[in-house]
């Protein structure tokens, strides 16, 4: 009986052990970290069409250090922020006379760095974080890690900003860094939080590259690798590369690590068609859940839906977080298709309120518009800053030619005043010595 139940546990494939609040990567189908495309709005917009698990943002480590969590009074979600410095402040508008206005203020709140809903995100969100060093990771990570469901390190981001900075893609270059920074979290996060870690990359120039990095990684205690199948140098406008893939999904398997990959992948459906294909555990979707996040939905279940639908839902959830309107406005530019008659109407917009006139919604979603343009303080209640002047009033300058003028003169009156003096010195010389020429005795 020993022996069989030895040779069920010798068959059965090896897992790292997923912590008690963390998630299992296996089987699931998931939105893709997007910088301005990840926010909660869309997020949310992502779990309600079916996706397993969201991405947040990439989030700088740096950020993070010193940021300060609250709970926003009217909409409850939590937010981390960090207040102005001094410069920002004094270039911030005036608080508004409303208490609740006050409340959300950038200049008694300070800047609001991530948010999310605290329902959702302990078993639905993973954070990605930026970092370029172990310990300040771990710092940054302590701030989050009790609201999310997971933290997955970002070394596949080919964007100057990150690379510049020694971060994703750049820890590609230095897989020692990147494998001290997965040990670190794994050492100090998984046990305090009792949630994962995870690592997103990129494919190496070769295969043997690849797998050797793939191994590394695997070995410092991760519960779950992405692979974007693409190497840093190429773009999304590339067609993803898949033929190294089996191989990274058999390396992650032999560890006992789950395995998701990215990179061209436009639907549910398509998703787990890649998933028997390849080998993995499960796919990650980023541009098509960016145009339109009902991509999740499988087409037994009504597969997409039409963009006015998903634009409509996307407005709701944005107005109902306060989103950000610059933010809102750009993901409804991914959404609404451009040969859309309303789509220029809708590239003029500069509040919510006009959001929602161009897109023709009612049912309540004109006061909500009109309440979130006031928080903001956009559309009708944008403040308008005062221009300073570039220069000197005209009375001022007319005042400051004449006294030039005047010190022009005075300066050529003393002028003329050291001149006269000067000439007045050397009469004054010459009379003593002239005066002594004519007393002199004649020689005989």
């Amino acid at each position: 009986m020993a022996s069989s139940q030895d040779a069920v546990a010798a068959a059965a494939p090896r897992r790292v052990p997923i912590p008690p609040r963390g998630v299992d990567y296996r089987s699931k189908v998931v939105l893709a970290p997007m910088v301005r495309s990840g926010e909660l709005p869309s997020r949310l917009l992502a779990l309600h069409y079916g996706a397993d698990l969201v991405w947040g943002p990439e989030t700088v480590d740096h950020s993070l250090v010193g940021a300060i969590r609250r709970i926003n009074p009217r909409t409850k979600l939590v937010e981390y922020t960090r207040i102005p410095t001094p410069h920002a402040q004094a270039h911030l508008p005036p608080p508004s006379s409303s208490p609740d206005d006050d409340a959300s203020s950038e200049a008694a709140d300070g800047n609001v760095i991530y948010r999310l809903d605290p329902k959702l995100a302990r078993e639905k969100l993973i954070f990605q974080l930026g970092t370029s060093d172990p310990a300040r990771a771990v710092t940054a990570a302590r701030v989050v890690a009790g609201d999310v469901a997971g933290i997955d390190v970002n070394a596949g981001c080919p964007k100057p900003f990150s690379v510049l900075g020694g971060m994703g893609a750049a820890l590609l270059r230095t897989p020692d860094k990147l494998a001290g920074i997965l040990e670190a979290l794994v050492r100090d996060i998984v046990p305090e939080f009792g949630i994962g870690v995870s690592v997103k990359i990129r494919l190496l120039e070769t295969a043997a590259e690849t797998e050797a990095l793939v191994r590394r990684l695997c070995a410092t205690g991760i519960t779950g690798l992405t692979v974007h199948c693409r190497t840093t140098p190429m773009r999304p406008r590339e067609r993803a590369i898949r033929g190294q893939l089996r191989m990274i999904a058999d390396v992650c398997r032999e560890a006992g690590v789950a395995c998701l990959m990215n990179g061209d992948v436009e639907s549910r459906d398509q998703a787990e068609e890649l998933v028997k294909e390849f080998g993995v555990d499960g796919a990650m979707i980023a541009t098509a859940a960016e145009k339109n996040p009902s991509c999740f939905r499988s087409a037994k279940d009504g597969g997409l839906a039409r963009w006015e639908e998903v634009a409509e839902k996307y407005v709701r959830f944005a107005m109902e977080v306060e989103n950000k309107f610059n933010n809102t406005k750009y993901l409804l530019a991914q959404m609404v298709p451009g040969k859309a008659p309303v789509y220029r109407e809708l590239m003029k917009c500069r509040s919510y309120t006009q959001i929602v006139e161009a897109l023709g919604y009612d049912g309540g979603m004109k006061q909500r518009a009109k309440d979130t343009d006031r928080l903001q303080k956009i559309g009708e209640f944008e403040v308008k800053q005062q221009k300073k002047a570039k220069g000197p009033k005209p009375q001022v300058k007319a005042q400051n030619k004449q006294e030039s003028k005047k010190r022009k003169r005075e300066d050529g009156a003393d002028e003329q005043v050291r001149a006269e003096r000067k000439r007045d010195d050397e009469v004054a010389q010459q009379v003593p010595a002239t005066a002594a020429v004519a007393a002199a005795p004649v020689a005989v």
